[in-house]
């Protein structure tokens, strides 16, 4: 952790150190400023609507690592690399350490549909060079209430942010794509699973601070892991057209092992 260059994973005081000294690339730069003051920032006099992660931000719990391409296969599986390294520290880091990831922007604006195709690229890519077998608890069927993109033998959750949103300033980044890995034993060790009244009184509070912080009513797509009639991956990147959105999960997933043409680490 903490070597040299922007594709190894950094805890925050690295992150924001090489950014002060100049010895991050400028679009890392961005990336790191949008994220702090759009997590720690108000709007419409609310703050950030999940407190869980403003406060791991404040107390600089999140590790980091930066991408240079959405589609070059070398840096998806130094990405690869990156959050299963990741998933060996994270524990021993902070109790809150998710993983940010910043993705260099394109050099040309993409629409709400490429930015779609984007995110299921990486994460399809991610899948097929696994190094580990899907787990057994967890579906291969996206549309399965169980089913969580997984990687290393862990589930988890990856949220977005991404320049298209107009109305959800919450997952609003004006760079470019930003993907969170949260691995679904972070939200068990805080006890905020949808099966815990802490976790629903969180969902609460939070679904209560998305109307006030994004002027709109919380996307319908929103819920829990596991409950029936509600699904995780179209919550990874929530669509602001609907029409611009996939309507079936875009990801095939296989308990073949290890996958044709997989480059393992």
């Amino acid at each position: 952790m903490n070597e040299p260059g922007i594709q190894s994973l950094m805890d925050q005081e690295t992150l924001d150190r090489r950014v002060r000294t100049g010895a991050a690339p400028e679009w890392v730069a961005d990336h790191w400023h949008s994220f702090r003051e759009g997590v720690l920032g108000e709007r419409n006099g609310t703050s950030f609507p999940c407190f869980f992660g403003a406060e791991s931000v404040r107390d600089g719990d999140p590790l980091y690592t930066a991408v240079p391409s959405m589609s070059d296969a070398d840096a998806l599986l130094t990405l690869r690399d990156r959050i299963l390294e990741y998933l060996d520290v994270y524990e021993d880091h902070s109790g809150r350490a998710s993983l940010v990831t910043f993705f260099k922007p394109p050099a040309e604006p993409l629409s709400e549909r490429e930015y779609h195709r984007t995110l299921w690229h990486v994460l399809q890519t991610l899948h097929l060079h696994d190094p580990d077998p899907w787990p057994d608890s967890i579906p291969t069927d996206p549309d399965d209430p169980h089913w969580e993109f997984c990687l290393g033998g862990e589930p988890m959750f990856p949220t977005c942010r991404a320049p298209f949103y107009e109305q959800r300033k919450s997952r609003y980044c004006p760079i470019g794509l930003e993907i969170t890995f949260q691995p679904r034993a972070l939200f068990e060790s805080l006890s905020v699973t949808a099966d815990t009244e802490a976790g629903q009184r969180a969902r609460d509070i939070i679904q209560g601070r998305l109307e006030e912080y994004d002027g709109v009513c919380p996307h319908a797509d929103l819920g829990d892991w596991g409950v029936e009639g509600d699904r995780e991956w179209p919550q990874y990147m929530l669509s602001e057209d609907d029409a611009r959105a996939p309507s079936t999960c875009p990801i095939t997933i296989t308990r073949t092992h290890p996958k044709p043409a997989a480059r393992l680490p």
